[in-house]
């Protein structure tokens, strides 16, 4: 092996390595960030109030795996109460805990 191929080498394998650290990098610090569940609430409570007041809401701390069809990911469990006709309604939703989106909501 010629010093010219012997570097070659070397910067080829010093990329790769580089780039696998960047991907397990990536993946350990960005695999496990998830949005604050209070503020996700916060959101479910802005579009409630949109359609009429809110009487309760909660939220679960702790994310959860959750699957819909092919799709995983973490989700918070959480619930809204409102007065709707005069009676008082319950729902459920499920939010995705890395970005906030609101995978399934359904009245109690």
């Amino acid at each position: 092996m010629t010093a010219k191929n012997g570097q070659l080498y070397q910067l080829s394998l010093t990329g790769v390595l580089g780039g696998l650290m960047g991907i397990f990098i990536t993946r350990l610090f960005g695999g496990f960030s998830r949005l604050d569940p209070d503020n996700i609430l916060d959101q479910v409570k802005r579009q409630f109030r949109q359609e009429s007041p809110i009487e309760g809401a909660w939220i679960e701390k702790h994310a959860v795996p959750f699957q819909k069809f092919a799709v995983k990911t973490e989700a918070y469990y959480g619930g809204i109460t409102r007065y709707e006709d005069n009676q008082l309604v319950q729902y459920q939703f499920i939010a995705d805990a890395k970005t906030g989106s609101v995978l399934d909501i359904h009245r109690l």
